[in-house]
């Protein structure tokens, strides 16, 4: 497993922007997928955006167009850059990562954003979108 660590939550007002940052204990990117996922309490934990190994990217229909997952390997970090808030994404935000070098690309397809994929987990971090 990994450690990881996220930051960058906050209180914002609707329409406004954030940019959440994870960031592993070790390179991790060759070899495992990742994906950011939010939760509210008393609620399924649900995918927002994942990211492969090959870089590519898939987001789930409530965030798509407006939220962007990326990476910098150099840094061991990931990111999620969320445009256009909502009140509805106010929810505490994890990342997660699992080793998927083994796995193929419609594989990937298939768990990106489901939360048993995923075996390593950051603490959360909390985005609060006010009307």
């Amino acid at each position: 497993q990994v450690q990881l660590v996220e930051s960058g939550g906050g209180s914002v007002q609707a329409g406004g922007s954030l940019t959440l940052s994870c960031v592993a204990a070790r390179s991790i990117f060759g070899t495992h997928c990742t994906a950011w996922f939010r939760q509210e309490p008393d609620k399924a934990r649900e995918g927002v955006a994942a990211i492969d190994r090959d870089g590519s990217t898939k987001y789930s229909g409530s965030v798509q167009g407006r939220f962007t997952v990326s990476r910098d390997s150099s840094k061991n970090t990931l990111y999620l850059q969320m445009n256009g808030l909502k009140p509805e994404d106010t929810d505490m935000y994890y990342c997660a990562a699992w080793d998927c070098s083994w796995t193929n690309t419609e594989h990937w397809e298939r768990v990106a954003l489901r939360p048993a994929a995923y075996l390593s987990w950051g603490q959360g971090t909390q985005v609060t979108v006010s009307s």
